[in-house]
This record gives C-alpha cells, structure tokens and sequence, in this order.
C-alpha cells in the first residue's frame, strides 16, 4: 500500500509497510516469498496487502538477499509508476467529453410492440384502448 499521491505530502509514494528485517525501519519496495516445493525464493514488486506467509523488505536487504544452499533466488523486475500515460490521459478527456456531451431524448418504446389500439379515455398513468377492429 503506498500513500495517496499529494504533491503538497513531503514523503510522497513512500511505503506505509516496513522492512520485516529485525531493527530495520526502512519503507520496504519488494516482497519475498518462499516456493518450498521447488526451493525457490521469489522476490518481486511489493505486494498488494501484507501476507503472513511473504517478507516485505527495503531497497538495501533486497540488493543483499540470498537464498540457502541449494536454493534458487528468482528477482522478478519491479514495476515502476510513472503515472498516467498520455494515451490514459487522452482516454480519460474522451470519455468525459462524451459524458458531458447534451443527449437527444430517446423515444420511449412500447414494451409490449405496437399499440394497436386507439386510446379513448386516460385517468392519471392508466389509459383505455380500443381495437380498430
């Protein structure tokens, strides 16, 4: 979880969860999980909640990870956020130009199909029809 962006916020994008390294207060940037079954530790972007199962560290313990005898240490690239891409931002002028755009009225379909009959009387929402018949 990171902070909300506010560019008025002096620790802007900064992690709210810590480094699970004992007496290390550091803002962790990545996540380690363990795949015991093919003895593989996997260390990628910061993961979305905290698991009880996975580590969260910082930039310096991630750089100095290693992995026991035997063990594979896979590095997945961490995502970077640079924001909004134009193409996002185009998209989002689209859709609220298109939202703000004044709309003909639409005819109001007969939800039964064509009214075949000729109304004779109305009292209030109720109308009386008649066959041409």
């Amino acid at each position: 979880m990171t902070v909300p962006v506010n560019p008025a916020h002096p620790a802007r994008g900064t992690s709210l969860r810590r480094c699970s390294r004992t007496a290390c207060g550091r803002s962790a940037v990545t996540t380690l999980t363990y795949v015991y079954a093919d003895q593989t530790a996997v260390l990628g972007p910061l993961a979305t909640f905290a698991e009880p199962h996975a580590y969260d560290l910082c930039e310096e313990h991630s750089e100095r990870l290693s992995a026991p005898r035997g063990w594979e240490v896979v590095r997945l690239a961490r995502e970077v956020d640079t924001g909004p891409s134009n193409d996002d931002l185009l998209a989002l002028a689209d859709a609220v130009r298109e939202a703000a755009a004044p709309r003909a009225p639409e005819p109001i379909a007969d939800p039964w199909g064509q009214e075949t009959g000729r109304e004779v009387k109305r009292r209030g929402h109720l109308r009386v029809l008649t066959s041409d018949d």
